[in-house]
């Protein structure tokens, strides 16, 4: 009761993760610099885009008299929401100018009418009459009206800086001739269209994510705006909604893969009574729950590979409850387990900490269904009930001990195998072609496209549209930025901004727009402010702008420029080449390229290099298991010629078709391992007398696996239900791999007096196998 309680309570601490830091390799500089960005600038935005109801105009848009006072009550309550860092809108943007002008008018009027008053005071000490002190005061006030009387009608020609007047709005925001001023392109990208940026507070996790996205929708969905669309997107509300699905369709995927092999374990007559065929199904379920309770306890989110997890987890760990319910070898199950568990804990040498997760869930849970099962069969044994005692006669049973477990292995021959020379030379002409084969594969592994765009994850949901309708909008929907360290408010500093700046539009303008960058927001004091006049601009702009892209302290500066989503591979090569193209900084100045986009193309170049790196480290653990664990060498060698065949001929299929691997399917190798190794290794090693039990119990396994990896195509993410497919496929590779290479390189199949097979008496009279 105690253990029920402790994997209940781990349960109801589960929580899933599939924020951006999930698909990212942890600790990566890349990765640290994007956070200390967020840091001081608040993280990546969430993006709202508000197209207006009619034709663009001053009187109906957006940006008309009547709406922006709603606009400005939106974009302050979208400000107050928990977890917002700072929000940049077209009306707050107006009303902070607006403000600053009006501002600059009382101080000028202020000093106006100091100015008078020094004037007559000094004419009073003078001793002057009534009319010169006037006089004087006058004089004084036409001299200070000549001198900025004409700066004020050049500056505020529109009148008023209220949202209220419409003249202002324009002059404010458009240009000449009628289109948004490229500075403000980042809050009105078109004539019909503004936008919003929320950025979030650094360190948001997954459920303060979900959280503010819903807080947005609902402040939008109660403001009364006349738009015709009002879209919510950003890399946030993509992860928001990837966390959501996972949730949804853990249970339905789960659920549909546990009916679909519960139903192959009954189908299929493995053992004579119906209810132990669920006791490896039961012995999963059990190791499952504990893996998921562990996570709950420990605090460590579930990303995208939870559901990919549980199909996975209940296809392979149900196997070996089933081989040693059926009197397998306990040792050699055993040993086979462990070289899956190894194989797949290779999954942790993935850079991306979600394809790691995976990988050591999937240990843990092979490792616990395994230690169910043996108990429950020790458990039977202790009680003088025998695992096996209800097989059929002629499948090889025997009510008499033969032979005594030191006696040696006895060669039987394979009917399959040919006679004399030409038979040899049929299956080393036969095992050099599919040789071939799997070379094919594992030489095109390295040339085989990546498909890392970031949207593919969340193919499938409305999200994913949301963020190429930004794209045609925007013209981009993600985020480059320079992070400049040192002394960023002075002259040198603006200079070297302004030349890396043009430096990049000339070179790449189709792929990076500048949206707001310090040199931008200041490029009213000219081509070459001096230092007071950059103090003083920086004291005149409101904080509110200013301390967009130059932190309080003036040691930091971002440089913000607009990034379409495209695939790592081009976006990697982009970014080498802003790396290369910046111009030399000054001293005291240094610059990085940070981003999230930045950061995923930095996961994507690891990922590009140590592809070959987890499948590798799969064959190499789980071959290790097997060499040592396995009384026979030659079934360890079989099985791990088996797990490369297999691999190499699901490459070759990949490569031949043109499929695109992903982030899970390049992990496919190591799997793939796991499931060869286990198939090969008990073909292998059967008894002869219970090769038809047996057999049948694999290829009920093979099964079983096949439909629950098949459930994943009923998930609504195309990443899933592609790697559902490929895991499929890599059951039949495995299976067909291992009966292959049963025929062509047939060992010493073991007897019923082998020592790896030995057969004992129960108490009660029952035949039973034990393991060396």
């Amino acid at each position: 009761m105690g253990i029920a309680s402790g994997v209940a309570g781990g349960l109801l601490q589960v929580r899933t993760d599939t924020s951006v830091e999930s698909f990212l390799p942890a600790g990566d500089p890349a990765v640290l610099a994007l956070e200390e960005a967020a840091r001081s600038f608040g993280g990546d935005p969430l993006v709202v885009i508000v197209e207006s109801a009619t034709e663009p105009d001053m009187e109906q848009g957006v940006l008309a008299p009547a709406q922006l006072p709603q606009l400005l009550r939106v974009e302050g309550e979208l400000s107050r929401l928990p977890d917002v860092a700072a929000v940049y809108g077209p009306a707050t943007v107006l009303n902070q100018i607006a403000a600053s002008a009006q501002n600059m008018l009382a101080s000028l009027s202020g000093r106006r009418d100091a100015t008078r008053h020094r004037a007559e005071k000094a004419a009073r000490e003078r001793g002057a009459a009534k009319e010169e002190i006037t006089a004087a005061g006058d004089a004084a006030v036409e001299e200070f009206d000549d001198r900025y009387g004409r700066l004020l009608v050049r500056g505020l020609p529109a009148g008023l800086p209220t949202l209220r007047n419409p003249a202002f709005v324009k002059q404010v925001i458009f240009d000449d001739n009628g289109e948004p001023k490229s500075r403000w392109d980042f809050v009105v990208p078109r004539k019909d269209t503004v936008s919003i940026l929320i950025r979030p507070r650094a360190g948001l996790d997954q459920a303060g994510t979900e959280r503010l996205v819903a807080d947005v929708r609902a402040t939008l969905a109660n403001a009364s705006l006349a738009t015709r669309r009002t879209t919510v997107t950003g890399v946030p509300v993509v992860t928001a909604a990837l966390g959501t699905q996972v949730r949804q369709e853990i249970l339905l995927v789960g659920g549909i893969a546990l009916a679909a092999i519960a139903a192959s374990y009954l189908a299929v007559p493995w053992t004579r009574r119906r209810w132990r065929r669920l006791l490896p199904l039961m012995a999963t379920l059990a190791a499952t729950a504990l893996v998921l309770s562990g996570f709950g306890w420990l605090g460590w989110p579930l990303s995208l590979g939870v559901i990919a997890f549980l199909p996975i987890l209940l296809g392979i760990a149900s196997d070996f409850p089933a081989y040693l319910l059926n009197a397998v070898s306990i040792r050699r199950v055993v040993v086979v387990a462990l070289a899956s568990a190894a194989a797949f804990a290779s999954l942790a040498f993935s850079p991306l900490p979600f394809v790691g997760d995976l990988g050591l869930a999937l240990a843990a849970g092979q490792l616990l269904a395994l230690l169910a099962a043996v108990w429950y069969v020790r458990w039977r044994r202790k009680g003088g009930v025998d695992t096996d005692h209800d097989r059929r006669p002629g499948d090889g049973e025997s009510h008499g001990a033969r032979g005594d477990e030191g006696a040696a292995a006895e060669h039987v021959p394979d009917p399959g195998r040919g006679s004399g020379g030409h038979g040899m030379v049929a299956r080393g002409v036969a095992l050099a072609l599919l040789s071939a084969v799997a070379a094919v594969g594992w030489l095109s592994f390295d040339r085989m496209t990546i498909e890392a765009n970031p949207i593919r994850l969340a193919e499938g949901m409305p999200e994913t549209d949301d963020i190429r309708h930004a794209e045609r909008v925007l013209g981009a929907s993600g985020e480059l930025q320079l992070l400049v360290r040192g002394d960023v408010a002075t002259p040198e500093a603006l200079r070297w901004m302004k030349e890396a700046e043009r430096a990049l539009v000339v070179e790449h303008g189709d792929d990076l727009q500048p949206i707001l960058t310090p040199r931008g927001l200041l490029d009213f004091l000219g081509t070459e402010p001096n230092q007071s006049q950059i103090d003083a601009g920086l004291r005149l702009l409101p904080e509110y702008l200013t301390h967009a892209v130059v932190r309080g302290d003036r040691r930091q500066a971002a440089m913000n420029f607009r990034l379409a989503v495209q695939d790592l591979a081009d976006q990697k090569q982009l970014i080498e080449q802003v790396r290369a193209e910046l111009p030399a900084t000054p001293e005291g100045l240094d610059v990085e390229v940070v981003g999230l986009s930045v950061a995923a193309s930095r996961a994507y170049e690891l990922m590009s290099a140590d592809r070959y790196l987890t499948s590798m480290a799969g064959l190499a653990g789980a071959g290790l298991v097997l060499l040592v664990g396995l009384s026979r060498r030659t079934d360890a060698v079989r099985a791990i010629f088996a797990a490369v065949l297999a691999v190499g001929w699901g490459l070759a299929c990949a490569w031949a078709l043109g499929v695109t691997l992903t982030p899970l399917t390049i992990v496919l190798g190591s799997l793939t391992t796991a499931i060869a190794c286990e198939y090969s290794a008990l073909f292998g090693g059967v008894n002869v007398r219970s090769a038809g039990r047996l057999r049948r119990t694999v290829c009920v396994a093979a099964l079983s696996a096949a439909l629950g990896y098949l459930s994943l195509l009923l998930s609504g993410l195309a990443v899933l239900r592609e790697f559902g497919a490929m895991l499929a496929g890599a059951v039949a590779l495995s299976f067909l791999a291992a009966i292959i290479l049963n025929r062509l390189l047939p060992g010493r199949t073991a007897t019923s007096g082998s020592a790896e097979f030995a057969e004992r008496r129960s108490p009660h009279g029952h035949v039973s196998m034990t393991g060396s």
